[in-house]
């Protein structure tokens, strides 16, 4: 797939997985969430191999992160969103959003999916909506799959 950059002023999105600091990303993700808190980084690192990556960086720092998880014609996942707390109120997170949903292998999907209890208010401006029927979602979740792994 073509990797796709994006610039604004001295901040850039890129898909590229080697501009990737996974160390940074781990750092956040396993310590800074509640969602994947504790994920050993061979696990990260196995998620970002077999996922489309948007990297969020200020003058090639990383500041910000997430990821989709699809088979590219009829559903995508979105995961693992975040904007370093100091980057937060700049409009980066609707910015990194908006360039995900316009990504050209992203179109005509019939479903997006994502997983949040934070942020709705962004994820709204791009159609996102609670589930109509709930009681059609099923899944097999385990909270606590990583604890007792050593990173």
């Amino acid at each position: 797939m073509k990797i796709r950059e994006a610039h604004r002023n001295e901040y850039t999105i890129s898909t590229d997985k080697d501009k990737l600091d996974i160390l940074s990303i781990h750092k956040f993700l396993a310590n800074e969430t509640e969602w994947v808190k504790g994920i050993p980084i061979n696990t990260l690192k196995t998620s970002i191999e077999n996922s489309l990556n948007f990297g969020l960086y200020y003058e090639n720092n990383q500041i910000g992160f997430a990821r989709i998880i699809s088979d590219y014609s009829t559903i995508a996942y979105l995961g693992d969103v975040y904007v370093l707390k100091e980057y937060r109120g700049k409009g980066l997170s609707k910015w990194l959003i908006n360039e995900i949903m316009e990504h050209p292998n992203l179109q005509g999907l019939r479903r997006w999916i994502l997983l949040t209890d934070t942020a709705e208010w962004l994820y709204k401006k791009f159609g996102f909506t609670e589930l109509p029927n709930p009681k059609f979602y099923m899944e097999k979740h385990n909270p606590n799959v990583y604890n007792g792994i050593k990173n």
